[in-house]
């Protein structure tokens, strides 16, 4: 049988930074164009979506999972949950199940996690993230993603369960690919994120991870040559991860104020930038009086939001953003109270925060930010 004349196979490797790819052996003579790329500001919950349509967050509404919103609040049974002792409603695995719930009773499709919002105030918010970005209508703002266009054009294509394994994923791609069918392949792996949250970007885990990526992207090309008679790998990530010695705690210094949360004011502390919204006069001059003072972050202007696309058209995702200064880790959090050796989430722009870009192709003209890699997946499909 004829070989199939092209495939386009973009894998997306999680927290995989420039530093890394730097440092570490991976699929060297398979990729001789290896570049930086600037991720952009916020989480995987921002970048992803950023990936797949090509535009920033103030044009595709996806940023951090919990905005203020106790009138469209989806949580109000979980207000019942606070009467259960901390010490089993803190632990990951009952946080997890409980999610696990939660997602099932509200029929959400995309990524939920509760993590560790508490749950007095978990009825003041809604969860962003409701449906699965990579299915039909899955983007806040209605914007389309490349497996939109996919679909449309009835371009055979094979798409990753995110929520699945990357063994899983690897293995039903492989199956995909000796069938010669598929002309555009996303595969997704997640878990080297998790393994440098645990671990910390130096540690020999990462770069043992590394080498098996090597590894089975090796046995997967094999196969995809096998089949087609030009295989063109792009290998991307989302952000890097920045190493967090120390921990920095600013949950007591607002509540020191003796504002009243849900009454006064209302927060959300990611694990790297607190988010306010100001309900009554006299809470936005309190709170801002402490953050200016503070030398472990900054407040971040209008001006810097827009510069980094985050300057949304309302305030969903808050009135003030207060950024940790990058090896800070803002704990206890709204998203836990244990210590991690690695995170992501600083400024976009530290060099250990810059997402990695590597390809067998020589491009006119190779990707400078994430919402680029959009526009290479569209050239791919179109030629």
């Amino acid at each position: 049988m004829a070989k199939k004349e092209k495939l386009a196979l973009f894998t997306f490797i999680d927290a995989f930074g420039y530093e890394l790819l730097k440092r570490e052996p991976f699929l060297d003579d398979l990729l001789p164009y290896k570049s930086p790329i600037n991720t952009i500001f916020g989480y995987s919950s921002t970048c992803d979506p950023t990936i797949i349509t090509g535009l920033m967050p103030r044009e595709h509404d996806h940023f951090s999972f919990f905005a203020y919103n106790p009138e469209k609040s989806p949580f109000a049974l979980c207000r019942f949950f606070k009467y259960l002792p901390k010490s089993i409603t803190r632990r990951g695995r009952v946080r997890r199940l409980m999610s696990r719930f939660i997602k099932r009773l509200y029929g959400y499709t995309g990524y939920f996690q509760i993590y560790n919002m508490p749950f007095d105030k978990l009825p003041m918010f809604e969860y962003t993230e409701k449906r699965d970005l990579y299915q039909k209508g899955g983007i806040n703002s209605g914007a389309r993603t490349i497996f939109d266009d996919l679909r449309d054009q009835n371009i055979p294509f094979y798409l990753s369960e995110w929520w699945k394994s990357e063994e899983h994923n690897l293995a039903t791609l492989t199956e995909d690919l000796k069938k010669g069918e598929i002309e555009f392949a996303y595969l997704y792996m997640a878990h080297m994120d998790a393994i440098l949250h645990e671990h910390g970007p130096e540690a020999k885990e990462g770069s043992e991870k590394i080498k098996w990526y090597d590894q089975q992207m090796r046995k997967l090309l094999e196969v995809a040559h096998e089949q087609y008679e030009t295989v063109n790998l792009y290998v991307f990530s989302d952000h890097g991860m920045t190493a967090t010695p120390e921990d920095y705690q600013l949950i007591p210094q607002i509540e020191a104020l003796g504002l009243k949360f849900g009454e006064d004011y209302a927060a959300v502390y990611d694990s790297t930038m607190a988010r306010f919204w100001f309900l009554k006069p006299g809470a936005e001059a309190a709170i801002r009086g402490v953050l200016e003072k503070e030398t472990n972050g900054k407040i971040l202007s209008k001006e810097k939001m827009h510069e980094w696309g985050c300057d949304f058209k309302t305030n969903r995702y808050g009135d003030l953003f207060f950024l940790v200064n990058p090896g800070l880790l803002l704990c206890p959090s709204f998203l836990g109270e244990t210590h991690l050796a690695g995170m992501h989430g600083y400024d976009p722009n530290d060099k250990d925060s810059v997402a990695s870009f590597a390809t067998n192709v020589d491009l006119d003209t190779p990707p400078k930010r994430l919402d680029d890699l959009f526009g290479l997946m569209k050239k791919e499909i179109e030629s």
